[in-house]
Order: C-alpha cells, then structure tokens, then sequence
C-alpha cells in the first residue's frame, strides 16, 4: 500500500490542469498588453517627426514610411509587426494630422485596444479607455 491510487493521480492532474489553464490565459493577456509598447513607440516617433516637419515646411505629412525629408522614415507596419501605421490629416487645414495604428496579425486579439490614435494636439485615443497607454 505504498503507491499512489488511481483516484489521487487523477485529482493531481485536474488540479494541475485547472491551474496551468488560468497561468496560460493571464499570460496571454499580459503578451497583448505589451505588444501595444510597439504602437505607442510608433506613435510617438510621428508625433515627433509631424512636429519637427511642420517646423520645416509649415505644415504636417500623411508620408509616413519615405524617409525624411519627404516622409517620416516610420515603417508600418511597425517593427514587430504588431500594428500597421497610418496617418490622415485635413486638406483644407494644413495644420492638423491624427496617427493611428491598427492591430494585425495576433495583435487583433486585443479586443480592449483595437486601435490607438494620436493627434496634432497630442490627445490620445481611444479616449474611452486610455488604459491603452499605460
């Protein structure tokens, strides 16, 4: 009677896949969240390089992946290929632009921050959960 029954053996391995269920599921959901560093880097790198080519040429660009001085020199989709970079402005004001990355690939999970934009006032979208820069 020094072995291990069959009932015991089998309420280890329920246990045991019970927890490596809700370990797998967590880090996922942290693997999502840190893909989203690949569209706020993007982001932010175009924030900076609409600002500095206003500078130049009193006004932004929609060229995104031309190098400069034409373009912003930022690939898309992004490095990782967690997002695909696009960038609109309006053509009757010259003065304004709105950044915006779409998730593609496995990133399309993350049904919590499908997309993330930022403007020429630096405001930050989606306004209805900002979590998405954090």
């Amino acid at each position: 009677m020094r072995g291990v029954t069959l009932i015991e053996l089998l309420t280890v391995l329920i246990i045991v896949a019970v927890l490596s269920s809700l370990a797998v599921g967590s880090y996922r959901r942290y693997l999502l969240r840190s893909n989203r560093t690949d569209a706020t880097a993007a982001l932010l790198r175009i924030q900076v390089g609409e600002e500095k080519f206003f500078l130049q040429n009193n006004t932004y660009t929609t060229d995104v992946t031309d190098a400069p001085p034409t373009g912003l020199g930022v690939a898309s989709p992004t490095p990782n290929g967690f997002y695909t970079i696009t960038v609109t402005g309006n053509p009757s004001i010259a003065t304004s632009f709105l950044a915006t990355a779409t998730a593609t690939g496995t990133q399309t999970q993350d049904t919590s921050c499908p997309t993330m934009t930022i403007d020429d006032q630096g405001l930050r979208g989606p306004t209805a959960n900002i979590a998405c820069w954090h």
